[in-house]
This record gives C-alpha cells, sequence and structure tokens, in this order.
C-alpha cells in the first residue's frame, strides 16, 4: 500500500499534514478519515482502516486537525464548526486531484464532525462513526476544572491522553451550543455506527442515540470489549473488516474489466502487524482473507497458515475438478467435500534449509449421491487431474524481483 505525505490549506490558512494512503490496483473510490479529539491521524485504528480500504481499491485521506500532530496552526483557536472547515477543506484538497471522496470516516468526536459535515458534502454517499458523541458538547465532560478557568480567562491547559493541551473559550462555547439531531435525521446517506459497549470515555447510549435519529439505510455494529481508541490491533482489525464489508454494499466499487486474455490477476499479499506475522491477502478488491501463524509459531492465529491456503488450493480445485466432470456426464452427485492435510508446519520448514524432506498432501474425498461403484472410481480418478493437484506433482518455477 504506497503512502504519500499530503499537504493542504485548513480552514485559518494554515497547512494541515495529512497522509494519503493509495490503492495499490485500481483506485475505486475514496474516503476521508477524522481522527478522535486531541488525538492524530497515526493512532492505530486510523492506519488499519486506511490500510484495509485500500487495499480494496478506496483511496484514504487521514489529516491532523489545525493545530494537532503534524499540522500547523493554533488548536486554542480552533472549535468545532472550524473542524468542519477543515474536513471541507481536505475535500476540496482531494478533489482537486481528482479523488473526490464518497466515504467519510469519524473516530470520537471526529464522528461527530463527519455527521455535520456529510450535509456539505454532496459527493458523499456513506459515512461511518466510531464511538461518536451524540452531543459534540459532551466532549467538555474531560476538562474537569478547567472549565471555570477556561470561562474566566479565554483559554486554559488541560491533560487529554497524558497530553497537555490548550483549550479556548470559543470551542466549549461552539461545541457546547452544537446539536447534531437535525444533521443526522436529514443525513440521506447510508450510515454504519460502530461502538463499544464498555466504551468509558463515549457511553453507548450515544451509539443508541444517533442511531434512532438516523433514517434507513443504517446499520450498527457492536464493538464488544474494545475501548475507546481500539488500541488492540485485533479491535482495530475488526473495525476494518466490518467498515470494508458495508462499504462496498454503498458505494460502486466496479473494477475495471481485465484486456480479453489477461490472466486471472494478483493476490497481493501485505503485512498486516510488523509485530508479528498476520498478512492481509487481497484477490482483487473484494476478495480479502488474513494469513497468519499459530500462537505457538509466534502468530495470532488469526488466518490460515500458508500451507493452510496451499491445502485449500488443492481441496477448493479437487472438489471444482470432481463437481464439475459429474455435471458435464450428468450423474447423481448431490455433494463433495474434500479433507487436506499436509505435514509440514511453515515456521519450523522456514527455518531449515535442507531440502531432502517431501511434502505429503493427503486428500480424504467423499461423495455423496446415488452413483454406482464405477461412477465413484472414475470421479477419485478424476480428482489427481485437478490443475492445481498437477502445479503441485511438476516442478514448478518461482521467479522473484525486487518492486520498485
Amino acid at each position: 500500500m504506497p503512502t504519500e505525505r499530503f499537504t493542504f490549506t485548513g480552514h485559518s490558512g494554515a497547512p494541515l499534514a495529512a497522509r494519503l494512503d493509495l490503492p495499490d490496483g485500481p483506485h475505486l473510490a475514496t474516503a476521508l478519515f477524522a481522527h478522535c479529539f486531541t488525538c492524530s491521524k497515526d493512532i492505530p485504528a486510523a492506519r488499519r482502516i486506511a490500510g484495509r480500504l485500500a487495499a480494496m481499491g478506496i483511496a484514504v485521506l487521514r489529516f491532523d486537525f489545525t493545530g494537532l500532530g503534524q499540522s500547523e496552526g493554533s488548536f486554542a483557536e480552533t472549535t468545532f464548526s472550524s473542524n468542519i472547515e477543515d474536513l471541507e477543506a481536505a475535500c476540496a484538497a482531494l478533489s482537486d486531484r481528482g479523488l473526490t471522496p464518497s466515504l467519510l470516516i469519524g473516530h470520537s468526536l471526529g464522528g461527530a464532525a463527519v455527521l455535520r459535515a456529510a450535509e456539505r458534502l454532496p459527493s458523499v454517499k456513506a459515512v461511518a462513526t466510531l464511538g461518536a458523541p451524540f452531543d459534540p458538547g459532551h466532549v467538555t465532560q474531560n476538562f474537569g476544572g478547567a472549565l471555570d478557568e477556561i470561562a474566566a480567562s479565554g483559554a486554559a491547559e488541560v491533560t487529554l491522553g497524558g497530553h497537555r493541551i490548550e483549550i479556548g473559550r470559543d470551542f466549549v462555547e461552539d461545541v457546547s451550543a452544537q446539536s447534531l439531531a437535525p444533521a443526522i435525521a436529514g443525513l440521506r446517506r447510508a450510515l454504519l455506527v460502530l461502538h463499544a459497549p464498555r466504551d468509558e470515555v463515549v457511553g453507548i447510549e450515544n451509539a443508541a442515540n444517533i442511531f434512532m435519529a438516523a433514517k434507513h439505510p443504517k446499520s450498527f455494529v457492536t464493538l464488544d470489549d474494545a475501548d475507546h481508541l481500539l488500541s488492540r490491533p485485533c479491535d482495530a482489525e475488526y473495525a476494518a473488516e466490518v467498515i470494508a464489508a458495508w462499504t462496498g454494499r454503498y458505494l460502486d466499487l466496479k473494477p475495471p474489466a481485465p484486456p480479453p486474455g489477461a490472466p486471472e490477476g494478483i493476490v497481493r499479499v501485505a503485512e498486516a502487524d510488523a509485530d508479528g506475522f498476520l498478512q492481509d491477502v487481497n484477490d482483487g478488491p473484494f476478495h480479502h482473507v488474513l494469513a497468519d501463524e499459530p500462537e505457538a509459531y509466534g502468530g495470532t492465529n488469526r488466518g490460515m497458515s500458508p500451507y493452510g491456503f496451499l491445502s485449500a488450493g488443492l481441496g477448493a480445485c479437487t472438489s471444482m475438478t470432481i463437481r464439475m466432470y459429474a455435471r458435464r456426464k450428468g450423474w447423481p452427485l448431490t455433494h463433495v467435500s474434500v479433507d487436506v492435510c499436509h505435514d509440514k508446519v511453515h515456521a519450523q520448514d522456514a527455518q531449515s534449509r535442507s531440502d531432502t524432506k517431501a511434502d505429503h498432501f493427503k486428500r480424504l474425498i467423499r461423495l455423496e449421491g446415488d452413483l454406482s461403484a464405477e461412477q465413484r472410481a472414475k470421479l477419485l480418478e478424476i480428482a489427481d487431474k485437478c490443475p492445481v493437484h498437477r502445479t503441485l506433482e511438476r516442478t514448478s518455477v518461482v521467479i522473484t524481483e525486487a518492486a520498485e
């Protein structure tokens, strides 16, 4: 997944820092991600969601709001309304590049911001929120006793997420005056609400209020025991998977037709967790699975192992070949199943340079239906003619090149 540094001018004229995560293949749509209050574009949840969407052909722009992260400007002079203006500026910058966004994703107060901004962005077809407050003024509960000082002095420093940050009076007054109910009721876009019941920063009742205020099409998905920041990799991964699957229903994600005679295409495997072995496996924009290793070998066991995929390919091809032959012959085959086992473990095999040990695949084929003994014997014979079987039996050539 190529990632570009992207800079555009925010509401105050200050340059805002962004990252543009681009698909390796065809560009099918564009999303704009708004981070949580006082966070940044680089929090793990934002990175994981952007990576998953980019893998399915959706470019994602995630940026730091004015005065936060790597963006310039004074955060103390910003308001909730200026965040909306920053989102509009980001949309315009993307449009100038020919990447007009059709999807908005917002985390926490960023979720409230995208709900409000959507009505100003006619290109947007779908909106997804993560842990968003129904009342944007909810954020002021985190300011504690500083509210009195802000009201009296015009600004005060508060500690949020272990960081000291200056909050201005204009921000408090503006965010406290916001009401999202009318904007949600008039959204006229598909809405996905993701929220954790145990979220201690923004309570689950906020998700219920957002969902009830919205009109269909709308969806709600619980994030179970995730925390507000989706700090555990498995929670960020789950949110990314849900958003990716849901998005495909509401955006026109039709890849261009391949030229006549083109091969099947490219299966792209990309690292999803640099600390373990989790991999994103994408066969085009719509087919995505996870590869991993068992926990005993340093993985998280969230996907099949590489040899598991190899066995799956053999089993699937065997079943398809048998079905195709029986269908052509008109034989009464009602169901096929193929169990495949392989005697090597990838993590052990990768540590050994010995090539003396042979690979053994064992297939157990079940054929159901009113078949004669001759028909069953012929179908088992046909199983050996499946293309993947033949590929495994032959010597293969793997050519490795470095990507530029």
